[in-house]
């Protein structure tokens, strides 16, 4: 698989992945599906164990990301950040192949076609090699949408959003109740504590900052979506 170093945050349909380089651990972001999911490999650069985040579709080009030489690196863990079926399609392909460990928050477990090895709640932890992801759990866009925070000890955080922030607005959601709850957890447990220059990585499309966004908070909230 074609992989470009460059990292802009965008990546195409079929095309290739884009990779980025941290101190500890490297990010791979690649569109799979007829929707233009983003699936995410984390990787430990001190282990070579991997996380990935959504397993969305195409297990195919999610192998040959991950590799297929003997100095591939090892996916130990699969997270889902929520129910909907467009961000599971390849979950028990790629779970069988590598035999990782499956993470869901309770919430959106039942719907899952792998049940969760692990369930997760707001605030947990969970290791990638010798990194570690936070569990922020957004209530809205589904009962159990989470998102995982990477505090880079040398340099801003970077978080994984799923379908609950995007570059222009919160994700969809289906009442006024479900949008009141998201926007209040996404402004109170991101926004509001997190610095300008975290790094986001959304479900579909471009990646953004949370200073690029921030402005955008009220009238988010004044139309409604």
């Amino acid at each position: 698989m074609d992989v470009a170093s460059n990292y802009t945050g965008h990546v195409d349909p079929g095309g290739a992945a884009a990779r980025r380089e941290l101190t500890n651990l490297t990010i791979s972001k690649l569109s799979v599906g007829p929707m233009d999911n983003n699936a995410y490999l984390l990787v430990c650069n001190t282990t070579r164990d991997a996380l990935l985040v959504d397993a969305a579709n195409d297990p195919e080009r999610i192998e040959d990301l991950i590799g297929h030489d003997r100095n591939r690196p090892r996916l130990r863990t699969i997270v889902t950040t929520h129910q909907h079926p467009d961000h599971w399609q390849a979950l028990g392909a790629v779970a069988g192949a590598n035999g990782a460990n499956t993470i869901a928050h309770p919430d959106d477990a039942e719907p899952l076609p792998v049940p969760p090895d692990t369930l997760v709640n707001h605030g947990d932890k969970i290791p990638v090699g010798e990194c570690e992801l936070e569990v922020i759990h957004l209530r809205g866009h589904t009962p159990g949408s989470i998102a995982l925070l990477y505090r880079d000890p040398t340099g801003h955080p970077h978080l994984f959003t799923g379908d609950s922030l995007f570059p222009g607005g919160v994700g969809r959601t289906t009442s006024p109740e479900d949008f009141t709850s998201l926007i209040n957890d996404v402004s109170s447990r991101i926004f509001d504590v997190l610095p300008d220059d975290t790094w986001f990585y959304p479900g579909h499309g471009d990646d953004s900052t949370l200073g690029e966004q921030k402005p955008h908070i009220d009238e988010w909230r004044s139309r409604g979506w």
